[in-house]
């Protein structure tokens, strides 16, 4: 037997307290992001999801005048086939058209260094998600090209900070801030991440992507990019999750 059929799997979430010891979490936050045009009626949408039990945001589509996207999240993947699918097969989501081409889904992840998992992988995005000051939005998945996963640890940490560089000082400035979501197999044209850039303008997120055109992972490591939901939310839920 190799070494990796004898190592114990360990799946777990990554972190590193004050005083250098890992920690560890099981828990993460699963995210759908589903996008409908055919929506003449953006308040029965609110109606609908004011009196479930969805955790979300609402946002109308500035590319399409009858579009919305419903952003969707929970730490329990169940929780999207048991409260969500049937809310959806229902009016008034029914009466609109699915753009599936912009569908997106993953999981929040640690980076390793994180002191708090709890507080980075589920109550920030929440909280971001649902902060009434950052209503505008863009999503979309990206997948790295095959040569980027050949390069060495350090030299994909080189390439990482840059990229992550210029998000932190977009945040510091309080332009815009972004959820990161992993997606490996869950993703049906197989991307390996999902982005969305949070900000109270539309501009700045515009400038953040712009911004990250030159760095050297989007301009050297990049296999595929989008396609892009930009919206404004008009919706946000209420729920609030119990202890884990």
């Amino acid at each position: 037997m190799s070494s990796m059929e004898t190592e114990p799997i360990d799946i777990s979430e990554k972190g590193r307290s004050s005083d250098g010891q890992v920690i560890t979490s099981d828990h993460r936050l699963f995210m759908q992001l589903l996008v409908y045009g055919g929506c003449s009626d953006t308040a029965s949408i609110i109606s609908a999801l004011a009196v479930s039990e969805i955790d979300g945001v609402l946002y109308e589509d500035i590319n399409d005048p009858q579009g919305i996207g419903l952003l969707t999240m929970s730490p329990n993947p169940d929780e999207f086939l048991v409260n969500l699918r049937p809310l959806l097969n229902q009016t008034p989501f029914t009466d609109m058209r699915p753009k599936p081409e912009f569908t997106m889904f993953g999981r929040t992840y640690a980076l390793g260094y994180e002191p708090d998992l709890e507080e980075a992988l589920i109550q920030r995005p929440r909280q971001r998600l649902h902060d009434r000051q950052l209503p505008w939005a863009i999503w979309y998945p990206l997948r790295r090209s095959g040569s980027f996963e050949q390069l060495s640890a350090q030299e994909q940490r080189v390439i990482l900070m840059e990229h992550g560089g210029i998000g932190r000082s977009f945040g510091r400035a309080g332009y815009g801030y972004d959820i990161r979501l992993a997606c490996y197999g869950l993703d049906k044209n197989d991307n390996d991440f999902v982005i969305g850039l949070l900000g109270p303008g539309l501009y700045p997120l515009s400038s953040i992507v712009q911004r990250m055109r030159k760095t050297k992972q989007t301009s050297q490591y990049l296999k595929r990019l989008g396609p892009f939901f930009v919206g404004k939310a008009v919706w946000h839920s209420e729920i609030q999750y119990h202890d884990q």
